[in-house]
């Protein structure tokens, strides 16, 4: 027990006590009266919600951020964004860079988990340059909306509008602060044939969404004319569902709520609503007037969420991509999982049913306990339940009348979907010892 306790940290446990303390601290600071435009303190609960749902990227809000907050508050859920989506010892990094500080082994190890990096091997380099391109990115997506936005608001005002969307959009938050120009809990609905609007956006959650791995690789094509098989695996599989969600929501939506938007507008809402799902958090339509078709769908795309090293939640394009490929090597009689004339592990397949079978476990449990405390249809309930876990933000309305105890049960979802239900039951249970013997074999019926 004693050498338990003296042990080191372990990379896991490291980053849920950092995420822990990012969230405690923004909940003291927007539950000062400073945070909000009334100057009336926000219940601990609403700031405690709040904060979880900036560090945890994920965008669900129990108050309209816009009209509640003050600039103070959300300047405060910006810096919970950008720490939460890319990471804390991400921007630790940041400043042991910029005062020349020596990253320890031990750090190296950390950021390597927190990055969802294959090998510690210039692992400092790669988060230099995970910074430059997320700076970049964000600093582009900021202009971009500034100036679209200038033509209906003061520069000064547009330039923040699109400083916080850009941030927003591409840590996959989707947090918006439209309430005061257009309505509470509205987010881009009256964007919705806005064609800057929708691409920038869309190209901010794709960039985002990803991850870095992948991004530093596409950046670096054009030199080195080779992607990993990661890479091809997130892109081909990211690509369809993308595609294929954009025309499923056309058909379904098509008579619905896409009938009084013109044919470019149906476009763009079926493909933002689309793209959003997979952790974006944003919307251009209203998701509560959706047909149960629609919602559905879109439950299936929260659920596998973006890809591994990107702030996104989710199980993740690759292990859905893995799964996919189990069934089809089964079906086909084949032994090995093979994508791109390359086999896979056999430990890559167990880990990715291991953290569908978690996260479907995780998903179901709450969505038990908050059908029976929350006073609303099993389909919100779990649109919402599925919403948190993906850490995407989408909502079908609920979340604003959650009761207190629903609103714990969110928090405790959003928490584990930002963290990984893997990356927290290896902090709870961080030793691994391999196994000395094994048992003889056995055989079960399946089927």
């Amino acid at each position: 027990m004693k050498k338990y306790f003296l042990s080191p940290i372990s990379p896991p446990q490291i980053l849920t006590a950092g995420f822990i303390v990012i969230i405690l601290i923004g909940s003291i600071l927007l539950s000062l009266p400073y945070a909000t435009e009334d100057g009336i303190r926000t219940p601990f609960i609403d700031a405690f919600f709040t904060a979880t749902t900036a560090a945890c990227v994920t965008g669900l809000v129990v108050v309209d951020t816009g009209t509640h907050y003050s600039v103070f508050g959300e300047t405060v859920i910006l810096m919970l964004m950008q720490v939460g989506g890319l990471g804390f010892m991400t921007m630790a990094t940041l400043f042991a860079l910029a005062f020349r500080k020596k990253i320890s082994l031990r750090e190296r190890l950390w950021l390597q988990e927190s990055m969802s990096h294959t090998s510690l091997e210039g692992i400092v380099r790669f988060i230099r340059r995970v910074l430059i391109y997320a700076f970049t990115i964000e600093l582009a997506g900021a202009l971009l909306l500034a100036i679209r936005w200038s033509a209906v608001m003061p520069f000064d005002q547009a330039l923040y509008y699109g400083v916080f969307h850009s941030v927003s959009l591409f840590t996959n938050a989707g947090l918006d602060i439209m309430g005061p120009l257009h309505g509470p809990f509205n987010s881009f609905t009256n964007h919705v044939e806005d064609p800057v609007i929708n691409i920038v956006l869309m190209l901010l959650i794709f960039l985002g969404g990803i991850g870095f791995i992948v991004l530093a690789e596409i950046i670096d094509f054009p030199k080195i004319r080779k992607l990993s098989l990661h890479s091809k695996v997130v892109l081909s599989t990211s690509g369809l569902l993308f595609l294929g969600g954009a025309v499923l929501l056309f058909i379904f939506e098509f008579t619905n709520t896409l009938e009084p938007l013109s044919l470019p507008g149906k476009l763009y809402s079926s493909l933002f609503q689309s793209i959003s799902p997979r952790s974006g958090g944003a919307n251009t339509l209203n998701i509560a007037e959706m047909r149960n078709a629609s919602q559905f769908l879109l439950i299936i795309l929260m659920f596998i969420g973006a890809s591994p090293g990107s702030a996104g939640g989710g199980i993740k394009v690759t292990t859905f991509a893995i799964l996919i490929g189990a069934v089809i090597a089964m079906i086909r009689g084949k032994e090995d999982v093979v994508f791109f004339k390359r086999r896979l592990a056999k430990d890559r397949v167990h880990k990715a049913l291991t953290i569908t079978a978690v996260s479907i476990a995780t998903i179901v449990l709450f969505t038990m306990i908050l059908s029976a405390t929350e006073k609303t249809d099993f389909l919100t309930v779990m649109f919402e339940v599925t919403s948190a876990f993906g850490t995407t933000g989408l909502s079908m309305g609920l979340t604003p009348n959650l009761s207190d105890f629903g609103k714990l049960m969110i928090i405790l979802v959003m928490f584990i979907g930002r963290m990984g239900p893997l990356t927290l039951a290896y902090t709870l249970v961080p030793h691994q010892s391999k196994e000395l013997y094994r048992y003889p074999e056995g055989k079960i019926t399946i089927g």
